[in-house]
């Protein structure tokens, strides 16, 4: 049994949050809503985010409390004899490496551009000019290796803190300031001459502006926005749930890490579109949002440079406490497969995690040549389809069967864990939906990915 667990109830929020709350908020929710015409593709998120989010993370939080194990033993603890549940383990560890091979990668773009920033670097600058920054990052791999190399120094330090002493207060710490820097970019948008138009799209919804995009095509990046938003299938909120006590019942706690994460997806939002639209600028301009558009943005804005090295900050907190919380779950997990200390694995692992993540970085440089998904793509592309379109559903239906089916954990306990404690109940009769309706909405959203990427 595990000896590991958080001091507060406050602690397990705000790092199982800070797990969820990473660049799918920050990055992807923005251009995506953007795309997709603002507000009225908000409300289908937001619908989304209940159906498919909540079922599925109190499934993780259920399994890792009731076993007080990582994935590594949490299946072998709740499964009946003679089944194999536990086999999966490998491939949700294998799922969460995979993910810090190129998460890394990005995060160290984070540091790369507080410093440009922060050094006035984009000041003065052509659009043109602008642009070129992050060709010629991606262009460096010398650069782009000393950052992923720094993010996994700084992500592991924290693990080899502990679990309170490091995990969790500095989760504790990178969330307040998360949530502060948030308040005060947000506040500055919305403070921007004509930044009434930028909220006007954002907020109120006018479905017409969806007519040009087939429902089917909508739909679905409305649910794999809301499903990948929050880490679900990878067996990484899991271990949380195995370091907390039975006092609350599990779906009020993972309605306010839903809450939280939603909050700060769509406050991104609030920062990012009134000031598109201040300074005349596209929102839907895709993943180069960030790295183009807004330091355009700040260099017209009055003191940018402060307001665009504050933003970098922020995406440095939102990025990291994603590293720090799956560099735990990879910590974890070996602990419990070799019995070694979580000092002498974290040791081991810096090395092997460094060597895996440079396929990623030397991707856009060295061996861009490797075009999985033909004419630009490249590694990233292909790890993250491997991840985000492949695991994390098929993660997330194991999770839910196990915890629904009689061949596995079954309902009778499944609930009986969920509802353990104070607080709020699992709604008993969403047992139909959760069973049979649930995972054949994650196998449509599984096909569709398929679609979208080979369909052309």
């Amino acid at each position: 049994m595990g000896t590991t667990t958080f001091s507060s109830r406050l602690g397990f929020i705000l790092v199982s949050a800070g797990c969820a709350i990473g660049l799918g908020n920050v990055w992807r929710f923005p251009f995506i809503t953007g795309k997709y015409g603002g507000a009225s593709f908000v409300v289908l998120y937001l619908i989304f985010l209940a159906l498919l989010g909540l079922p599925i993370m109190v499934a993780e939080f259920a399994v890792g409390r009731a076993s007080v194990h990582s994935p590594a033993k949490a299946f072998n603890v709740l499964e009946p004899k003679g089944t194999y549940w536990h086999k999966y383990k490998y491939i949700m560890i294998a799922g969460n490496v995979l993910l810090m091979m190129y998460y890394t990668t990005i995060s160290g773009w984070m540091f790369y551009y507080f410093y440009k920033m922060l050094t006035g670097a984009f000041e003065g600058r052509t659009p043109t000019q602008v642009e070129a920054v992050l060709g010629g990052l991606l262009q460096d791999p010398q650069t782009m290796t000393a950052l992923l190399l720094f993010v996994i120094l700084l992500g592991f330090f924290v693990c080899y803190l502990g679990v309170q002493a490091g995990v969790e207060r500095i989760t504790k710490v990178i969330m307040s300031l998360l949530l502060l820097l948030i308040f005060l970019l947000a506040i500055n948008s919305l403070l921007l001459p004509g930044s009434e138009a930028g909220l006007r799209y954002y907020l109120f919804p006018d479905f017409t502006r969806l007519s040009q995009y087939s429902w089917n095509e909508v739909i679905f990046n409305a649910m794999g926005q809301a499903f990948f938003t929050l880490s679900i299938g990878q067996g990484s909120l899991s271990i949380f749930g195995s370091y907390i006590g039975k006092e609350k019942r599990l779906t009020g706690e993972a309605i306010w890490i839903i809450v939280l994460d939603t909050f700060v997806a769509l406050m991104a939002g609030l920062i990012i579109f009134p000031a598109c639209f201040s300074y005349g600028i596209n929102p839907g301009a895709g993943p180069n949002l960030l790295f183009v558009t807004l330091p355009n943005v700040f260099n017209h804005m009055f003191l940018g440079r402060f307001w665009g090295s504050l933003f970098f900050l922020f995406m440095i907190f939102a990025s990291l406490s994603t590293v720090i919380a799956i560099f735990e779950f990879i910590t974890g997990c070996f602990v419990e497969l070799t019995g070694l200390d979580r000092k002498t694995i974290i040791r081991r692992a810096i090395p092997v995690l460094f060597l895996l993540s440079l396929p990623c970085a030397l991707g856009f440089n060295v061996w861009s040549g490797f075009q999985p998904f033909g004419p630009g793509s490249g590694v990233l592309d292909l790890e993250d389809f491997i991840v985000s379109n492949n695991l994390l559903p098929l993660g997330s239906i194991v999770y839910m069967t196990f915890c629904t089916s009689r061949y596995g954990w079954g309902w009778k306990n499944f609930i009986q864990e969920t509802d353990t404690g104070s607080g709020l109940r699992f709604p008993k009769w969403l047992q139909v939906y959760v069973t049979y309706i649930l995972p054949l909405i994650v196998l449509y959203i599984l096909v569709n990915g398929y679609m979208a990427t080979f369909g052309h």
